[in-house]
């Protein structure tokens, strides 16, 4: 049985259980697959006593837990505000070495898999030089897409990558970048997300609108679901429905907004500026397995990004039968490579409410959609995976866990 140790900050706790689920997804279908024992070591910021904030709610994050039969700890790391950035890998290995040592004792991981390339895959490179094991970094988006382009932080990024066993990413525009950066192609994965079947599936229409309380007959439902920062792009949403509101006042539309982040009090703003009071609704963040209903209650889903790796929403929602609008960036084209299950869209106004305009009056193939979304799965996922981690294996241990 191989014995995996998962270092990562983005996993789902008591505090932010929608973080990270995609990482927990995958660890999940590949333990279920595949017979692995995993250990994660998920740190979280230490965030002093006394200070509010959203970011308060850290100090209440369990510093143990199991979820789903997997034990996760949660350590503190300490991260210093606007200068910390250089050192945050640095304080991260430092604060959570300890931790490591001593799981390596009780559980001896044949591997770490790393997720997030800086500071995370930083810190376990620096902790697969202690612990003597490999280490396999798994590029998400932002890490690679957004910290490339600080200087100190590149090189810090391109060490990691270069210093990993093996690195997966989860799009082909980031295997790309990643080469870009000097690592070797050889040792590069390109490993998309999948989605579950079992979460994400087709319900008729009315009775998922009903289950979420939109009762608004004759009324076309434009979902977003996304943490809600300037990247994801709804203020560029809300600026194309208000143009659709104007020049099409026979196309009666309503927009949910599920998620939560720094921008909400913004986008609220913006809403009431726009007079669109009355058509959007800011839902907050669901929880993951509720979602379904969302999906299956709208006519379209959409997503305006400047960047991203490979969003699991997209997939969710073709997965749910109901087409997507999106920009084309990250690995989106990837998901997307069908006028059949959606619309790549520049990332202004006018094309975006052109593009939904057209989406909305549309007539789609459901039975397409769930089709196309069939190639999308995490046990093809989790295959993959355990090729990779058998590759960076002693030949000895992986034969034995070939065997198991």
């Amino acid at each position: 049985m191989m014995k995996i140790l998962v270092f990562t900050s983005l996993f789902p706790n008591n505090q932010f259980p929608n973080h990270g689920v995609f990482i927990h997804q995958r660890l999940k279908h590949s333990m279920a697959r595949h017979g692995w024992s995993v250990k994660v070591v998920a740190p979280v910021p230490y965030y002093p006593p006394g200070l509010g904030g959203w970011r308060a709610t850290y100090r209440k994050v369990a510093s143990h837990e199991v979820r789903e039969g997997m034990e996760v700890w949660h350590p503190r790391y300490v991260m210093i505000p606007k200068i910390g950035m250089i050192l945050q890998g640095f304080l991260l290995f430092v604060s959570v070495c300890w931790k490591v040592r001593a799981l390596q004792r009780s559980f001896p991981f044949a591997l770490i898999d790393a997720h997030y390339v800086y500071p995370d895959g930083f810190a376990a490179a620096l902790l697969s030089f202690i612990t003597r094991v490999p280490v396999v970094v798994s590029a998400r988006g932002t890490d690679v897409n957004l910290f490339k382009d600080l200087p100190i932080i590149r090189q810090l990024i391109t060490w990691t990558l270069r210093k990993a066993n093996a690195v997966i990413v989860v799009s082909e525009a980031l295997r790309q970048i990643s080469i870009k950066l000097g690592v070797d192609e050889k040792k590069i994965r390109v490993i998309p997300n999948g989605v579950n079947p079992e979460k994400f599936f087709f319900i008729p229409q009315a009775e998922a609108r009903k289950k979420i309380g939109f009762i608004r007959e004759g009324q076309s439902l434009v979902l977003s679901v996304c943490r809600l920062n300037a990247n994801k792009g709804l203020d560029v949403l809300l600026h194309a429905l208000a143009l659709l509101s104007k020049k099409s006042s026979t196309l009666l539309w309503t927009l949910y907004v599920v998620g939560e982040g720094v921008e909400r009090e913004r986008l609220e703003c913006l809403v009431q500026s726009l007079n669109l009071s009355e058509r959007v609704r800011f839902c907050g963040e669901v929880p993951h397995e509720q979602l379904v209903w969302f999906y299956n209650a709208a006519d379209v889903c959409c997503l305006l990004s400047e960047r991203e790796g490979w969003p699991n929403v997209i997939m969710e929602s073709l997965a749910c039968g109901t087409p997507v609008l999106a920009t084309s960036v990250g690995g989106i084209p990837e998901i997307v490579k069908s006028p059949k299950v959606g619309t790549l869209v520049a990332r202004k106004p006018e094309h975006v409410a052109k593009a939904l305009k057209t989406s909305l009056e549309r007539t789609w193939s459901q039975s397409e959609i769930l089709d196309y979304a069939q190639q999308f799965r995490w046990c093809q996922t989790a295959d993959a995976v355990k090729e990779v981690f058998q590759s960076v294996l002693p030949l000895k241990a992986s034969a034995e866990d070939h065997g198991a």
